[in-house]
């Protein structure tokens, strides 16, 4: 059977279960993809021996009858999550050779619905970017191209290779995870879904930490209804994350009925950014249109504190990060600099993080070490808590309204060219976040949905804001914009 790889995760999982196909079929298909794909960069570690086993094992589980609905997938595992035995280097120098001897809770629930491991993914440096530049194995890249030119274009960040992958058929779905947008802005450069949950809805145990009150892991796949097979299996409480939530995770595939007949949609004024361009504000209005069409009301809201929030995000994760980067310092694991006669310890831990840390992750470790030093303290960092207290309640507030979600534009462009945004202006590069960053702040669930092509044939999102725990919820609010918008396309294959 011919393009097994191109099957979502519905159609394979009816496949395996009606015994048209096997995990071991959709595995060997998945694996010559990634083979013939080295162009994109999106897989940095293959573990095919690991695939075919699981593949294997799948099987079996099927034929007896007894499968969960993610048994036999084969999947991409962005490089951010510790898995046993496989390099886990969260696409750093200072983590090259780790090989962690414990698996991520995500990837244990998904093993143990009898999900399959194709590799791990590229990504930017501790999920430190937005463009996927920032990575020691070099750009991940986009597989669209702009109309009949070949710049080669981003396929977002952090979770840069696990969009260019799931978007050119090389997995069925991919693991990503969400810090300040790194699942929501690549999905909607690369014409996927990509969905962040509630904070705690998902374990952080064995996820490289960036910063730990925003980190959330999520599914990117090829449609919503992927997305609620994927994320149901990814998430369940963890004793051993203290963030995690004991609270029943539902059928959130069941909640897929396409009707949202009465819902109150949010359209937030503060969201129409100063020099947007006219296809985002124009993707949003049609967006507006179609869920109006689909018998949601549609209701004008304020977001008084939007504004604050690059600036607020831009001070909490850099403050976080410096504090849990602190623990690379080359005694124990991972990297350490040759040293020369007469260096003692300081000398190595110097050396060690100039040499292991990119410019990017020494550039947000410098400034969140300077956030929290002594004089600042209460000038940036207490402050910007404080503007994430504020931005929570407009949430809240609105929520309170009886609003449902709220539709907002994913990303403020297309993808952009890699190299385009120089490393010389990193503000620029931030402002890529202005519309996903405030959803990790209130730690809600978000959601990218792809709704159209720009002029150059490029896909574009538009996002939807969920209340806190309804995921389900969401996710129908998200299929029903799915149904509405039709967005079929894909990247014509040229790698």
């Amino acid at each position: 059977m011919a393009d097994l790889n191109q099957l979502t995760i519905a159609e394979a999982r009816d496949k395996l279960r009606a015994g048209e196909v096997t995990s071991a079929e959709l595995t060997e298909a998945c694996l010559q993809a990634v083979e013939g794909a080295g162009a994109l960069n999106a897989f940095v570690h293959n573990t095919p021996e690991i695939a075919r086993e699981q593949a294997k094992a799948a099987d079996a589980r099927i034929a007896k009858g007894d499968a969960p609905a993610m048994c036999g997938i084969p999947l991409g595992i962005k490089d951010l999550f510790c898995t046993k035995h496989v390099p886990s280097q969260a696409a750093s120098k200072i983590l090259d050779g780790f090989k962690p001897e414990y698996e991520s809770t995500v990837t244990q629930n998904l093993f143990d619905a009898g999900a399959v491991m194709l590799g791990k993914l590229n990504m930017d440096e501790f999920a430190m970017g937005s463009s996927n530049e920032t990575s020691v194995y070099g750009n991940a890249v986009n597989p669209w191209r702009r109309g009949n030119d070949d710049t080669p274009l981003t396929p977002g960040g952090s979770s840069g290779g696990s969009a260019a992958a799931v978007a050119a058929d090389l997995c069925l779905a991919a693991t990503g995870t969400d810090t300040g947008g790194s699942i929501r802005q690549p999905a909607a450069f690369v014409g996927i879904t990509g969905i962040k949950p509630t904070y705690g809805r998902c374990s952080r145990w064995g996820i490289v930490a960036f910063a730990s009150s925003l980190d959330q892991a999520g599914p990117m796949t090829k449609d919503v209804r992927d997305a609620a097979i994927m994320l149901e299996a990814m998430c369940g409480h963890d004793p051993k994350d203290s963030t995690s939530a004991d609270i029943p995770v539902p059928d959130f595939e069941a909640m897929l009925t396409g009707d949202i007949k009465g819902k109150k949609i949010g359209v937030p004024k503060e969201y129409r950014m100063e020099g947007m361009p006219a296809e985002i504000e124009k993707l949003w209005a049609d967006g507006t249109e179609m869920l109006k069409a689909a018998g949601a009301e549609i209701v004008d809201i304020s977001l008084p504190h939007t504004k604050y929030a690059l600036p607020a995000y831009y001070v909490i994760a850099p403050a976080e990060a410096s504090s849990n980067l602190a623990r690379y310092d080359g005694v124990r694991y991972g990297h350490r600099a040759k040293l020369a006669q007469g260096d003692g310890i300081t000398e190595m831990y110097e050396k060690t993080r100039a040499e292991g840390f990119g410019h990017e992750v020494q550039r947000r470790v410098m400034v969140g070490t300077y956030v929290l030093s002594a004089g600042f303290y209460d000038a940036y960092y207490n402050r910007a808590r404080k503007v994430r207290t504020l931005i929570k309640r407009d949430f809240e507030d609105v929520f309170a309204q009886g609003i449902d979600a709220i539709l907002t534009p994913a990303t403020p462009s297309a993808a952009f060219g890699l190299g385009e945004m120089s490393e010389a202006d990193p503000v620029a590069m931030y402002l890529n976040d202005v519309f996903t960053v405030t959803v990790n702040l209130a730690g809600l669930p978000g959601i990218s949905v792809p709704a159209g092509l720009d002029k150059q044939g490029l896909p574009l999102g538009l996002q939807l804001i969920g209340r806190p725990w309804e995921e389900g919820d969401l996710l129908n609010c998200a299929y029903a914009l799915e149904q509405a918008s039709g967005f079929v396309a894909k990247p014509g294959k040229w790698w």
